[in-house]
């Protein structure tokens, strides 16, 4: 592989080549973590509106572009020394700045917010009367509303305006790049002008950013629309592809894209031209198909009925359409027939199913039937100890299932276009059961797609390749029986997808697009019911993070299955870039900033689950990716998070290192679950030889329905540098360096906070989450300076097994640096005094409850604190660990439990609560102080804590429950004005 080649200083730059090549980047010093996360959030909430998901939203791995750009910036730009300056030129860029509203303004601001944050005058000026904004020219109107969008706290700032993404860089940042160049001593006229300026004065070039774990693109895509040259890859061919197309088509030239759409839409038609000519998709009356709808069907033991399975016979919520099951005794079968506006009593039993908690459930004559699927299959433990069951394996050539399979296959309704609105914005649809000519149609499909098989098999349009079990792909061969890829597919698509790449002529276009077919069109595509309008719809394979087989699946037709390319937005690129299919482990290519986001733990195991695409791609590759190799190479990939994946990211991060400039910056994008995760990293650079810097904690997911339970919300970024010294310490000597060093960070930290609270701020620049990972950072910095610690080569420590049992040392000093961040992180209105007194429970208890006053109440707060503050089963304190819900216990959830809770329940803070709870239900005063006194024997000594406490949730609970705030304010007055004898 050959390297990027360097570039020559621009003739029109006037910077001086390498002036900044010592100077500390901004994100080592300060970044605004919590507004990039809003902003990250946003740009996640998008959905297919995100810049490059339109390539492949299959990738579920995509880390956000705008959190990409805050990477590079962060990287490049210095840190002066004047923080708040530094930041003020960082969100400029970002187009983060209060100046920039204008440009962003999207939406209209609410009569309430207008209320609550303008002043009389903007009131004045914006409402008619108290319910009716008033008619205003528009520009008038926006200027008004920008000025109250301004006091808003950045969340619900973000939501009133466009994403730093859709407005061009002309508008956002050039207008401001004045006081940028005064700040930096630079002179660009463009923001890629700036990136090449600041490369210079750092690296002596054209900034070269690497990614060897690139997935889908994002990051080198990203760094190159900034204007860096980009050097990217990745062991996977999918990733390579997803990566070259972010590259190249969307960020290709005007020419490009046109020559790409054109090439898109003539496949398009080509295709539709092929299944039109073979009559397969209209029927008599000239109205064609939009989905197909298919189900599992298999003959129950207990009767002898073909029983279809799904979990609900519900096709349309919205117009209230279900299948109707009609006993046939002659055929001892269900005929199914589709019914629409049915009442709600019908819609509610339709909505029950045929499988109903892993078992099939249905009544005939009266009686309830019910046997579990794994029953049905035949489940049982094999000689090895793995899942066997008594489904046929599908041979090669099948593409439907025996009559005699235990599990056949059935077309039970359409969805019909109907023929006079073809081809019009606005088309009438209804829905139907299969006729005989339709299951005719079905016939013929098959038999065409029987006879044309083997021939497409080797001209490569059509996979040949088997299913390779694993954690992710097991299933369709244990629940199913299919053994090749291509029996994850109905004849329907497996024809389309053979004129797709028949068509295609081996372009990187059409190779995308069939892989979006793809992914549109198995029979994993659970169709999902409509509620409140439309007419439902079919989901994607990977909608989740998931390879899953199901019940029950959607087929969707030429003329509405997502996967032409034409609406992807146009980014052109300038710079050059480079993609390589190759292992991080073994690249030669220079670098100035790395920025990586490797896998871990419970990440994607996109070595397997890629294979649905690699077993369609591989033999028909297109000539650009010819020289990849197009196998998900198992056994190289990277993953888990035992020994092996250890020694395999040493090995990456070892190999970056030594091929990046001698001051690049190493930033590591970390999504994680597990609080290992910290000791891991530590081990992880030692070997490589690399010193942690700073570390920020970013939200980047998003939380829905899917992903309840254990998906993560957030990303750890890490900073890092090649280690300087060879520095020996001791670990007592180094507890007390990361001590004071924790205590520095959190300090400078929270004073920023407070000086930008001084300037008429509302939010925090910094919230609890960004001080906690700081304090981590901060003591990752000072452990990854020593090369030996207590006569210990770290390096040789970090590549040994460890020993399970084993006292790490690493690990106690992390949680210790965790300790110390907490101390720091003193709740508003509440003393350090009182704080540092409390136990861990209680400080948790507090801490969230001043959360609670804010929008970050996620369940993952909760978990994070409760693991920083070491509280054993922070449930106990839970009203509610809903995601998106999660909330404390209030006093009345309480009432008279919660004293045996382990430090709270003997805690003042528990004492405090009853008092509460007892003010609510009425009791009296001096009652209420007696108990107190006979619950804490050291009463008289503790009347100021408890005062005090009373007081900060008076305060805490003011806005969130009314009630208790006011019992809480009475029982402060109490003890304050208790008349001691």
């Amino acid at each position: 592989m050959k390297s990027v080649p360097m570039d020559a200083v621009s003739p029109k730059s006037k910077v001086v080549p390498f002036s900044l090549k010592d100077a500390p980047s901004l994100i080592e010093r300060v970044w605004p973590a919590q507004k990039i996360s809003i902003e990250a959030q946003r740009e996640r909430k998008a959905v297919h509106g995100q810049t490059l998901t339109g390539l492949g939203s299959y990738w579920k791995g995509r880390k956000p572009l705008v959190l990409v750009r805050a990477c590079v910036l962060g990287a490049l730009l210095p840190s002066t020394g004047d923080d708040e300056k530094d930041l003020e030129i960082f969100e400029i860029l970002m187009g983060m700045s209060d100046e920039q509203i204008p440009v962003r303004f999207k939406e209209k601001i609410s009569i309430d917010e207008i209320h609550r944050f303008g002043s009389p005058a903007q009131q004045a000026g914006l409402i008619e009367d108290q319910d009716t904004l008033r008619k205003l020219p528009k520009g008038e109107r926006e200027a008004l509303m920008t000025e109250i969008i301004r006091k808003l706290p950045y969340d619900l700032r973000a939501q009133k305006l466009l994403r730093p993404e859709e407005v061009g860089e002309e508008d956002l940042t050039r207008p401001h790049l004045k006081i940028v160049n005064e700040h930096l001593g630079t002179n660009a006229e463009s923001l890629s002008e700036l990136i090449q300026q600041l490369g210079e004065m750092r690296f002596g070039r054209r900034p070269i950013v690497v990614d060897t774990f690139s997935g889908s693109g994002s990051i080198p895509f990203e760094a190159a629309r900034l204007g860096c040259d980009v050097w990217s890859s990745d062991l996977n061919p999918v990733a390579c592809m997803l990566t070259w197309a972010a590259l190249n088509i969307v960020g290709g030239t005007d020419q490009i894209r046109k020559s790409v759409e054109k090439a898109q839409h003539e496949l398009a038609e080509t295709v539709d031209q092929e299944i039109t000519r073979l009559k397969v998709e209209h029927d008599e009356r000239g109205n064609r198909a939009k989905v197909y709808l298919y189900c599992l069907e298999t003959r129950c033991p207990q009767t002898g009925w073909l029983v279809p399975l799904a979990p609900t016979w519900v096709i349309s919520e919205a117009r209230k359409v279900v299948a109707r099951l009609v006993p046939n005794k002659r055929k001892k079968r269900f005929d199914i027939e589709i019914v629409a506006d049915v009442s709600r009593a019908e819609l509610k039993d339709a909505a029950a199913g045929t499988v109903r908690d892993g078992k099939m459930v249905y009544t005939l004559d009266g009686e309830t039937y019910s046997t579990p699927i794994k029953t049905i299959r035949g489940d049982r433990r094999g000689p090895n100890g793995q899942t066997v069951n008594d489904l046929r394996l599908w041979d090669k050539s099948d593409i439907s299932p025996h009559e005699d399979d235990i599990l056949g296959e059935r077309l039970y309704c359409i969805q019909w276009i109907e023929a006079d609105t073809i081809g019009k914005s606005r088309q009438a649809t209804f829905f139907a059961a299969p006729t005989a000519a339709d299951l005719d149609r079905e016939e013929r499909v098959r038999r065409l797609v029987e006879r044309k098989l083997a021939d497409w098999q080797s001209q490569g349009w059509v996979s040949d390749m088997e299913i390779q079990t694993g954690k992710e792909n097991e299933g369709p061969i244990r629940t199913n029986g299919w053994k090749y890829w291509h029996q994850m597919f109905m004849p329907r698509a497996i024809l389309t997808a053979a004129l797709i790449a028949e068509h295609g002529d081996r372009s990187p276009d059409a190779a995308l697009a069939l892989c979006k077919y793809l992914d549109n069109n198995s029979k994993s595509c659970r169709w999902a019911v409509a509620q409140s309008g439309g007419d439902g719809g079919a989901k994607s394979t990977f909608d989740n993070q998931a390879l899953k087989t199901i019940f029950n699946w959607a087929f969707r037709t030429v003329t509405v299955a997502p996967w032409e390319l034409e609406r992807i937005p146009a980014c052109p690129i300038g710079t050059r870039n480079s993609v390589v299919c190759a292992d991080a482990r073994h690249f030669d290519a220079v670098g100035d900033i790395s920025i990586t986001d490797p896998p871990y733990a419970d990440a994607v195991n996109y070595h397997e689950i890629t294979e649905f695409f690699i077993a369609w791609i591989r033999k028909n590759r297109p000539d650009e990716f010819a020289k990849w190799t197009w196998d998900s190479r198992r056994p190289l990939a990277i993953k888990g998070d035992g020994q092996d994946f250890r020694e395999g990211m040493i090995e990456a991060y070892r190999t970056l290192a030594d091929h990046n400039s001698p001051n690049g910056v190493h930033i590591v994008m970390f999504t994680h679950q597990s609080a290992s995760v910290w000791a891991d990293m530590a081990e992880i650079f030692w070997a490589a030889g690399l010193q942690v810097i700073a570390a920020w904690y970013i939200a980047t997911e998003t939380t829905s329905e899917l992903k309840k339970g254990g998906y993560v919300q957030g990303t750890v970024i890490l900073i890092a540098r090649k280690r300087q010294s060879s520095e020996s310490g001791y670990k007592d000597e180094i507890v007390q360096e990361v001590k004071a060093e924790v205590a520095d960070q959190i300090d400078t930290m929270a004073g920023l906070n407070q000086n930008l609270k001084g300037h008429g701020r509302a939010d925090n620049l910094f919230e609890d989450a960004d001080l906690q990972m700081a304090g981590y950072a901060a003591a990752l910095r000072v452990l990854t300076r020593y090369e030996k610690i207590d006569g210990v080569d770290m390096t040789k420590e970090a590549l040994r097994a460890s020993r399970g049992g084993e006292r790490d040392m690493v690990g106690e000093i992390i949680d210790f640096a965790v300790q110390v961040a907490n101390e720091h992180m003193v709740p508003e209105n509440l003393s350090p005094e009182i704080w540092s007194g409390l136990t861990g429970p209680e400080r948790f208890y507090f801490k969230m409850m001043d959360i609670e006053t804010t929008s970050l109440r996620k369940l993952d707060n909760y978990q994070n604190f409760a693991k920083a503050f070491r509280v054993p089963d922070y449930a106990d304190l839970m009203g509610s660990v809903e995601p998106n819900k999660a909330r404390l216990k209030s006093a009345k959830d309480f009432k008279k439990s919660g004293f045996e809770i382990q430090e709270f329940g003997p805690s003042v803070t528990r004492a405090v609560l009853y008092g509460i709870y007892e003010l609510e239900n009425d009791v009296e005063g001096d009652e209420v102080l007696s108990h107190l006194r006979d619950m804490l024997p050291s009463y008289h000594s503790k009347r100021d804590d408890l005062a005090a406490i009373a007081e900060y949730i008076a305060r805490k609970r003011e806005k969130v429950d009314e009630t208790e705030s006011r019992a809480a304010r009475i029982l402060h007055g109490l003890i304050r004005n208790e008349r001691l004898g």
